[in-house]
């Protein structure tokens, strides 16, 4: 048995599956099935059902945000550590953008089970956040600079009001053509990159709202 293809079959059933019908819907069996494997193999190659599930995030989530940060790195290079905040925002959305609209790699079905997450009971949305870990501290650190009128608190949710903005185009796929009357194209990838990180700079150099409390 070709091992290595058994590991990326299992991957690719689980990914595609709890993507159209739910993490807690799906099955090791119908796992399995669908990866022409047989039970024992997820055992052996991941352990449990909740190994192979962190494994399926894991997956696209590692190189996802390592691109963030290469590009984040890159920005803050050539601006001698003062990158614009569209350079910022560039560099967190336009990596999930490309990776859900490219022809190969599963992207589609992934953005999906991302949606799907935080609709999850117990607490598998709090596990696989946590390897967001580093993108959020490199993220919110560099806007902070650049947004010092900033309290921390108005920070810290215009930038989780900018992860969750971008749902739409990522996800929306399907919905979006026929909504508009075909106006508005998702798979128009960079042009929307360029709207959206238009749209979110200019959402988080807002000045902070009179009369909250932070």
């Amino acid at each position: 048995m070709n091992q290595s293809g058994t590991h990326d079959r299992l991957l690719n059933a689980a990914e595609q599956l709890f993507a159209e019908h739910g993490i807690g819907a799906t099955s090791l069996r119908a796992i399995t099935s669908g990866a022409s494997a047989n039970l024992a193999s997820v055992h052996y190659h991941f352990g449990s059902k909740e190994a192979l599930i962190e494994a399926v995030f894991a997956r696209r989530l590692e190189p996802l945000n390592r691109e963030r940060c290469r590009l984040l790195d890159a920005e803050e290079a050539a601006a001698g550590g003062e990158p614009s905040i569209e350079s910022i925002v560039n560099a967190f959305v336009a990596p999930a953008m490309r990776l859900a609209y490219k022809p190969a790699g599963g992207g589609e079905h992934f953005m999906l089970l991302i949606g799907r997450l935080y609709s999850e009971p117990g607490d598998l949305a709090i596990r696989i956040t946590e390897q967001f870990g580093e993108v959020f501290q490199r993220f919110t650190s560099a806007l902070s600079r650049g947004l010092p009128h900033l309290s921390r608190t108005d920070l810290l949710w215009r930038f989780l009001f900018m992860v969750g903005s971008f749902s739409m185009p990522l996800m929306g796929r399907h919905f979006i053509p026929r909504r508009t009357g075909g106006l508005c194209d998702p798979s128009d990838v960079e042009n929307n990159i360029r709207r959206l990180v238009a749209f979110l700079a200019a959402g988080l150099r807002a000045a902070a709202p009179n009369g909250v409390k932070t």
